[in-house]
């Protein structure tokens, strides 16, 4: 099929706002900032209208490094939802900044990598796509100088360097022993590769993407940057790269690896029940809610990780990690909303909750449970696609150990929902921005759960 550039539309309108919101802050006075945000936004809604169309075209564009095919298709359109929940959450907090259009760019060009690394089909694209999703992402997780959120940004650097660096050397490897950097070629050469080599190769380039997912081993930086950063960068870290990074792995594992290579589902399988289990038993104990997030955000990791596994062993593998990765970009933004409407950060300061502002508690029980996998979430079909998945790889001991912790996760999400029902300790009031996302991202939940059988049958 002819390569034809209208295909990048939606990558090319949120470019596009990051250049002019970066060239109109440059010449605006701090107190009109805002209308980068504006700009970005109105760059992420026409993009979401263009992705929104290619997803409805028949025909599949194919370029030498990008592919533009239904997983390019919901990445786009998680990545670039998330990204305009996050720039309503930040719009607030940042107003005034001296850096504020400079944030809103940052967000942007991070939220570009993302999509580009879940729709790159070349090794060389997929090295760049991971470094213009992480080092905007860097910058914004330590934007407040001086603030508990720069030693977290200086681990996240440091690790996202280190594990960069493991990645580009499996890169290395696996285009040489497979004479090539495309995917295609990989799959041909890598046939006939010394397996030690591959297996090393595919390990490295693991390590760089699992960092970007929140798993395990690459996991450490996450509840640190999610504590210490604001609550807006917080959600958009553990949400946008995850999409992206998600995608980027299934993608090679379908499209790279030859059958079986590297003891790829097995691999994948291992870590995947790994971070779901570390993820739920660090939550158990946690106070703090952004923590607690954070380590709910592992957890999550190691169920879509379930799916990536599948890759070309099960026909719901590439559903159920579509459908789940979009369920879980609204359910998360959704939950950080809440947070940043509450403006607490402890258990308790959530007691009354529900009292105090009736349609900001419901949003957060249905996020919580949302996360759990309670009907009729978006979280739960995605589930039920995984755990399907699952069996249809004859995979049942990870089938065991996913329903083992979705039921363990009830504890640490309950220990945060039943203050909310308790007898309001103060009288402070949401702040109506974030209300009005958490409330958005709770009805989406509940209509992707409910229109789970037309999304699918599409």
């Amino acid at each position: 099929m002819n390569e034809n550039p209208a295909d990048l539309a939606p990558e090319l309108c949120v470019l596009l706002a990051a250049v002019l919101g970066l060239v109109n802050g440059l010449f605006l006075p701090r107190t009109r900032q805002w209308r980068v945000a504006v700009i970005c936004a109105a760059g992420l809604a026409a993009g979401l209208v263009a992705a929104g169309v290619a997803a409805t075209r028949a025909d599949l564009a194919v370029f030498d490094a990008f592919e533009v095919d239904p997983i390019t298709h919901v990445t786009r359109i998680a990545v670039m939802a998330a990204t305009l929940a996050v720039l309503a959450l930040a719009a607030g907090p940042v107003r005034g900044h001296p850096r504020e259009s400079e944030h809103y760019v940052l967000i942007l060009l991070s939220a570009l990598g993302a999509i580009v690394l879940g729709a790159s089909s070349d090794l060389l694209v997929l090295v760049a796509a991971y470094l213009l999703a992480s080092i905007p992402a860097y910058a914004l997780a330590g934007f407040g100088k001086d603030a508990p959120g720069t030693e977290a940004a200086l681990k996240y650097y440091l690790m996202g360097a280190l594990l960069g660096v493991f990645m580009l050397a499996g890169v290395t490897v696996l285009s040489g022993v497979g004479r090539g950097t495309s995917y295609a070629a990989l799959r041909a050469g890598l046939a006939d590769a010394p397996s030690a080599a591959v297996a090393a190769g595919v390990v490295a380039l693991l390590a760089g993407l699992l960092f970007k997912a929140g798993a395990v081993p690459g996991h450490f930086w996450v509840p640190d940057v999610t504590e210490g950063a604001p609550p807006a960068v917080a959600a958009f870290v553990t949400t946008v790269p995850k999409i992206g990074a998600f995608a980027a792995l299934y993608r090679f594992g379908a499209e790279a690896l030859p059958p079986g290579a590297a003891g790829w589902p097995t691999l994948v399988a291992v870590v995947a029940a790994a971070t779901m289990t570390l993820g739920n038993l660090a939550a158990f104990g946690q106070d703090n809610v952004r923590r607690l997030l954070a380590y709910s955000t592992v957890s999550q990791a190691g169920y879509l990780l379930v799916p990536v596994a599948m890759a070309g062993r099960a026909d719901l593998a590439e559903p159920a990690l579509l459908y789940y990765v979009a369920a879980y970009a609204v359910t998360n933004a959704g939950a950080f909303a809440v947070v940043l409407a509450a403006g607490r950060d402890d258990l308790a300061g959530y007691a009354g909750l529900m009292r105090r502002s009736p349609v900001l508690g419901l949003s957060l029980v249905i996020c919580l449970l949302g996360f759990i996998g309670t009907p009729p979430t978006a979280v739960f079909v995605g589930k039920v696609l995984m755990f399907g998945a699952a069996l249809d790889g004859r995979y049942l001991w990870l089938a065991v150990v996913a329903a083992v912790n979705t039921v363990a996760s009830v504890f640490y999400y309950l220990r945060w929902i039943v203050p909310a029902f308790r007898r309001p300790d103060g009288t402070s009031r949401p702040a109506r921005g974030a209300t009005a996302v958490a409330v958005a991202a709770a009805l989406l939940s509940l209509a992707l759960g409910i229109g789970a059988g037309v999304a699918l049958a599409r």
